[in-house]
């Protein structure tokens, strides 16, 4: 058989197959209206956000606040009478953390205040630090030498790298119809090299460089070190110069501040002026539990034959520790916790049992998603499949801030396509409606996804999302209340439809 015939046949096939899949779903409208008319009136969205915002505060890996949030996360549940509820080890995670003081200011040549905090898990100053800024100038291991024994105590800084562009638009966007139409395409083949040898080279090369300055400045006994990030407008991007590791190795007390006022203090540096800073960072180490944790609760499934099953609904909790993790991640835990609120309050009677899992320690490497799988899914390395991997239909993820949802990626499996365009049928007047194949990454659905359970994050109008998340600003005032409750209405009509399906959601061949 030629081969235009075959492509013809397996594209009848395939049509075949949507045409049968979609006769198959069917669409409980008298719900979908219950969900709706819970959803919207009587959300809870507002108070569930300031309570993980305000009231809790930031929630870095390890912290008390973390703690704090897992235990009032737990409570509400509880309040909801959800079932099964536990706070859930997934193994050993690291050494907590805390920031109980941060002050930097600069003295000379005048006083003005400083926008900067401490990197995660930086060891404190030991007190207020008062030191002129010495300017470090190194691009090869001969520059050290200028350097040593001339910094004990001192405030150090390299050169300043950041451009910052004006601000010509608007922060805050959300998808146009075409730019949703054209996330649907699929690029193939091509060279997807983003990063040339030379490059990588050259990067390998500043990274060596990078870790014997630290190692320098460490053994000369630096009283504080900063670093400019990127952002505008005070805004400051979080990153570690700490590890959480049970190893206790020391750091140098480092704070990041915001790019225009590390800026100026360069600039005041490189044309002769003397700069003074007075700085002090106290710290707490947490060395009483180095375990990781997730929360879990459910609504129990009541079929005979299908309530061992399980759909899940998720997002993760923890936070940076300059801002209130606003958009990374309340957003996506208030959204799926409003959205299984909504499905008790209605009394439903899941054939499946449905289950929300709020996973801790995601911004250091997916550890909650990732250990839950591990300890009972599968193992992604050896294929070891445990007790869940065939019991799970599907794991739902929010994680891209608190704009609307417009649609869902399916993560290539071309079998979902058909039942999830029914699925979003009513909900095509509140804007979601796209259907991607598309993979989109660097979130808790990944964990499940790698062992072969369908995993899926939906499509979010980004509003200022990428702006904001991982920064001193991502608070209360960046969330977008009305959004976070669409969001939650179609989450609840998903997970409602997962649970009353006759068959799991299928999957993709996993070898």
């Amino acid at each position: 058989m030629n081969q235009p015939n075959k492509l013809s046949l397996l594209s009848l096939a395939f049509l075949l197959f949507i045409g049968q899949t979609w006769a198959q779903e069917q669409v409980d409208l008298e719900m979908m209206h219950r969900i709706k008319t819970e959803g919207i009136s009587k959300s809870q969205i507002q108070d569930i956000s300031f309570h993980l915002t305000d009231y809790l505060g930031p929630r870095l890996s390890g912290s008390t606040n973390l703690r704090n949030a897992r235990a009032w996360t737990s409570e509400k549940f509880q309040e909801w009478g959800l079932s099964n509820i536990k706070i859930d080890s997934y193994g050993e995670f690291g050494r907590g953390w805390n920031v109980r003081k941060s002050y930097i200011a600069m003295k000379l040549p005048y006083y003005a205040q400083v926008i900067g905090y401490p990197k995660a898990w930086t060891d404190g100053t030991n007190g207020l630090v008062e030191s002129e800024v010495t300017l470090l100038e190194i691009t090869s291991d001969a520059d050290f030498d200028k350097y040593k024994g001339k910094l004990k105590g001192k405030v150090v800084m390299a050169p300043a790298t950041l451009t910052l562009n004006p601000a010509f638009e608007a922060e805050a966007k959300r998808w146009t119809d075409q730019e949703l139409e054209d996330r649907k395409s699929i690029n193939i083949g091509g060279n997807n090299a983003r990063y040339t040898p030379e490059m990588l080279a050259q990067m390998r090369a500043q990274r060596d460089l990078d870790q014997k300055l630290t190692a320098f400045l460490l053994a000369e006994e630096v009283g504080l070190r900063i670093t400019g990030t990127r952002g505008s407008f005070g805004t400051v991007f979080h990153t570690r110069a700490g590890s959480y590791s049970t190893d206790k190795k020391p750091t140098v007390p480092e704070m990041e501040i915001a790019a225009e006022h590390y800026g100026r203090i360069y600039r005041l540096l490189k044309n002769g002026k003397s700069v003074s800073i007075e700085a002090e960072i106290e710290v707490e180490w947490l060395d009483d539990d180095y375990k990781g944790y997730n929360v879990l609760a459910e609504i129990p499934g009541t079929d005979k034959n299908l309530k061992a099953e399980i759909v899940m609904l998720g997002a993760h909790i923890d936070s940076w520790h300059a801002g209130t993790g606003a958009n990374d991640n309340a957003a996506g835990v208030a959204v799926m916790m409003e959205a299984i609120r909504i499905l008790k309050a209605l009394n439903i009677q899941p054939k499946r049992t449905i289950r929300i899992a709020i996973w801790g320690e995601e911004e250091q490497g997916l550890f909650g998603s990732r250990g839950y799988v591990q300890k009972y899914v599968a193992d992604r390395t050896s294929k070891e499949k445990k007790s869940e991997w065939d019991k799970i239909s599907a794991y739902y993820n929010l994680d891209n801030g608190s704009g609307k949802i417009r649609g869902i990626y399916v993560e290539g499996n071309d079998m979902v396509v058909p039942i999830f365009e029914k699925w979003f049928e009513p909900f095509h007047e509140l804007g979601a409606k796209t259907i991607t194949r598309r993979n989109t990454g660097s979130t808790d659905h990944v964990a499940f996804e790698a062992v072969g359970v369908p995993g899926f994050q939906f499509i979010q109008d980004p509003i200022d999302y990428g702006k904001g998340y991982h920064t001193n600003m991502d608070l209360y005032e960046r969330m977008q209340i009305a959004d976070m409750t669409q969001a939650a209405v179609i989450i609840a009509a998903m997970v409602y439809n997962t649970a009353q399906r006759d068959e799991k959601l299928p999957r993709k061949p996993w070898n």
